[in-house]
């Protein structure tokens, strides 16, 4: 990691993320495809789905980015009302794909935070101002990243981000009174 140390990001950087990015497979899923037959099938994890929905009903803009197109990743995209999907059918740069993203909602860097686990992701995760590798993430990943989550890719680790962030913001507690009534 850049620190070498697991230990969370402080709070001012947090508070200051506008924009939550990450990978898809390995990230949201367990990074297994189901082919056979005319579709592919992902398993994603319905608490990931949750925390997705409330960062957007904070102000949150929610972005995926994937080397790799899909017509499941499209499907809860849209399920859930994700901001920004760029699948970039296998390109090299994600760094690239997210710099005119960026220029186009006037952010920067430093707003972003990014969630990766492959070394897809390393140009990504080196630039955003909070880069964070899911649990079971390559070392290259780990390394490149500011945190590691506890929770494995498709398993929670993007809720255990989002909550994080959320907590930061002090916008938690108000997003889940709700749920409290």
């Amino acid at each position: 990691m850049k620190n070498s140390i697991r230990r969370l990001p402080p709070a001012a950087r947090l508070r200051n993320i506008k924009l939550f990015l990450c990978d898809v497979d390995g990230v949201l899923t367990d990074g297994s495809i189901f082919i056979g037959g005319p579709s592919e099938l992902k398993r994603f994890n319905i608490r990931d789905g949750l925390g997705l929905v409330l960062a957007r009903r904070a102000g949150l803009k929610i972005g995926w980015v994937s080397a790799r197109p899909s017509p499941a990743s499209r499907m809860r995209a849209l399920e859930l009302g994700i901001h920004y999907l760029i699948q970039q059918h296998d390109r090299l740069s994600k760094s690239g794909a997210i710099e005119r993203l960026l220029s186009r909602e006037g952010l920067e860097w430093k707003e972003v935070c990014f969630v990766g686990d492959d070394v897809v992701d390393l140009a990504p995760l080196a630039k955003a101002g909070i880069g964070v590798a899911v649990a079971d993430a390559g070392p290259e990943a780990k390394e490149a990243a500011d945190w590691v989550t506890r929770h494995a890719g498709g398993h929670g680790a993007v809720r255990e981000v989002i909550e994080m962030i959320l907590q930061a913001q002090g916008k938690w507690e108000e997003l889940i009174r709700v749920y409290r009534e």
